[in-house]
């Protein structure tokens, strides 16, 4: 079995401090994608595809922009469109030749991203109206898995996930209400980032359920999604939208507690599959997250309710009239599979929808209760990688099974990071990360211990307001945990102007103070830690900050004045000085014990 080239997840060149600004890299990045998609890589894959010249004009402009010194952090990537969010210039099909029209403006998430220097290839294939989870509901074909041509590439955002693995696009757009964005990830070993339902806009996407749309990202590693992701959310929300809470998590904590499921919840997973699972929860551990066992009953009966519930009604609200509508004759390229699922939710009486937002509600409060004391719960992305001919024998038992492990996370409003695990019978296998809403860094953060990313990407996630810490608060200190179990994020290791001095205060936890000397005195630079913290976290700080410390404004030696801190002059009286060490950690190694010489 021929796997998806490895391709790098992004330029280097686009990484701060890596190449000068000068040195083009949409001009060759497009030249690139123009190889592979001549050479004939998946053609499957593509609804429409920009003219070559455009591309490269495009290319040469973006390139001069950036060389003049314009910001612009996605410059030198190009990525494609799922076919049903608007591009300007291109059709928008939704995979159903009788639906286009022209759309006259950029949806809002694809204009962030041209604004970011980003470059739109084309747009991609999917399962027609974003209904279903194989990536063959299509009357322009199906799209065969990038590793395996005999098998599916997962839907419905199966051109997007492809163009990915492939290396045509650095990363894609696709949209997620059942799993459409972390399945076909999983089938080609990529990565899928699902956020918190209302950070990304929906304007400019043709709707499959409404209530429950995400557009997501399909890209090569963690970092990679979460880049363009920070891009997507930095805007002002649409009229569905929703902002970071300020008590939002800014990281894990340093050994998250993951929750996995009991043996039965596992039950639609073979052997070979179990295994895999089993191994990626093993590595887990090896990284440093501690794992709990959870019944996940209540998640997979919300499952049930999306597609065997009235919840399809909203399907059929979305695009519902234009199937029914007689003057398109019988809606001229409509998938009879699509057809058969979207009409019938027309029968579906309202009832039946009130009953079902009832029960989903009382399954939300039990499944929330099952992740009590859970930073996160990890589960397969789907219980097994059909072939095509197996979807074609039985198109709605398979596509059904794809989803049981994730129709439930917009249903019960989730946030979730596919990503690859390992290997099944030599193709890709991946796992879902998925934690609380607004969570996102916090599914990042554990997804990364299995990938083995270092670092999230900066920018993506709520904002947070910085601290400066200088002693028991310090990573590794008694206090640390104070700051991780806010969900606060270490940024970096800092050193303050030379205009302070610090003691080493009585008392327990031991704990140094730092002051402002005067401007006649001798003063050090002291070294600390800057932090970000939510900004709920950084008030509660203040509110049960005992005496004789407090919250003020520390100068550090680059410049920056951030709040950290500091301690009452009036406490210094009589305490130690230790400036002279530089900060608490150096200090505080003087004073351990002395291990004995051998021999003297």
């Amino acid at each position: 079995m021929s796997h998806a080239p490895a391709v790098p997840d992004r330029p280097t060149a686009g990484r701060r401090g890596a190449v000068p600004r000068a040195v083009p890299r949409a001009v060759p990045r497009v030249e690139e994608s123009l190889r592979l998609l001549a050479d004939g890589a998946r053609p499957e894959a593509w609804i429409a595809l920009r003219e070559a010249g455009e591309l490269r004009a495009e290319a040469a402009e973006l390139d001069e922009r950036a060389a003049a010194g314009e910001p612009l952090p996605l410059a030198g990537l190009v990525f494609g469109v799922k076919d049903n969010i608007d591009v300007a210039g291109l059709p928008t099909t939704a995979g159903c030749p009788g639906y286009a029209y022209q759309p006259k403006e950029d949806a809002p998430a694809v204009a962030r991203l041209r604004a970011a220097g980003a470059l739109v290839v084309g747009k991609t294939a999917l399962d027609q109206f974003a209904t279903g989870l194989v990536g063959t509901r299509s009357p322009h074909g199906a799209v065969r898995s990038a590793g395996d041509p005999e098998r599916v590439s997962g839907g419905s955002s199966s051109g997007s996930a492809v163009a990915v693995a492939l290396g045509i696009v650095d990363f894609a757009l696709g949209t997620d209400t059942a799993g459409s964005g972390r399945v076909p990830a999983a089938f080609q070993g990529i990565v899928g980032l699902k956020p918190t339902l209302g950070l990304v806009p929906t304007e400019g996407v043709v709707p499959a359920a409404a209530s429950f749309d995400c557009v997501t990202v399909l890209a090569r590693s963690v970092r990679a999604a979460e880049e363009v992701g920070a891009v997507l959310n930095a805007g002002p929300p649409d009229a569905g939208g929703r902002v970071w809470p300020t008590d939002a998590p800014l990281a894990a904590p340093p050994a998250p507690v993951v929750a996995i499921p009991s043996p039965a919840g596992l039950g639609a997973l073979d052997a070979d599959w179990l295994a895999a699972f089993d191994g990626a929860v093993r590595r887990l551990e090896a990284a440093g997250a501690r794992t709990t066992t959870i019944d996940i009953g209540p998640f997979l009966r919300a499952a049930a309710l999306l597609y065997d519930g009235a919840f399809a009604a909203e399907r059929y609200a979305a695009v519902g009239a234009f199937l029914d509508d007689q003057a398109t004759g019988r809606a001229p390229g409509v998938d009879p599979r699509v057809r058969s699922i979207i009409t019938a939710a027309g029968r579906l009486p309202a009832h039946r929808y009130a009953a079902d937002r009832a029960l989903l509600t009382r399954l939300r409060h039990e499944a929330l209760a099952r992740l009590d004391g859970c930073d996160a719960l990890l589960l397969p992305t789907a219980p097994e990688h059909p072939t095509l001919a197996e979807v074609a024998a039985d198109p709605i038992g398979v596509n059904s099974r794809l989803g049981v492990f994730t129709n439930f996370v917009n249903l019960l409003d989730l946030s979730a990071v596919a990503v690859p695990a390992g290997e099944v019978r030599g193709g890709p296998f991946g796992v879902t990360v998925i934690a609380r809403a607004f969570a996102d860094r916090v599914a990042g953060d554990i997804a990364r211990l299995l990938t083995g990313e270092p670092e999230g990407a900066p920018g993506w996630g709520p904002p947070g307001l910085p601290l400066v810490v200088f002693g028991a608060h310090l990573s590794g200190q008694p206090l640390n945990h104070q700051l991780t179990s806010v969900g606060g994020r270490l940024v970096e290791e800092v050193v303050t102007a030379p205009e302070y001095r610090m003691v080493a205060l009585p008392g327990e936890p031991a704990r140094p103070g730092l002051v402002r000397v005067a401007p006649d005195e001798l003063g050090h630079s002291l070294g600390g830690e800057l932090w970000s913290l939510p900004a709920a976290a950084l008030g509660a700080f203040l509110a049960a900050l005992p005496a004789p410390m407090a919250l003020g404004r520390v100068r550090l030696a680059d410049g920056r004045a951030v709040t950290g801190f500091l301690c009452e002059p009036h406490a210094t009286a009589g305490a130690p000085d230790i400036s002279r060490h530089g900060g608490w950690r150096a200090y505080l190694a003087t004073r351990a014990p002395r291990r004995a010489v051998a021999g003297g």
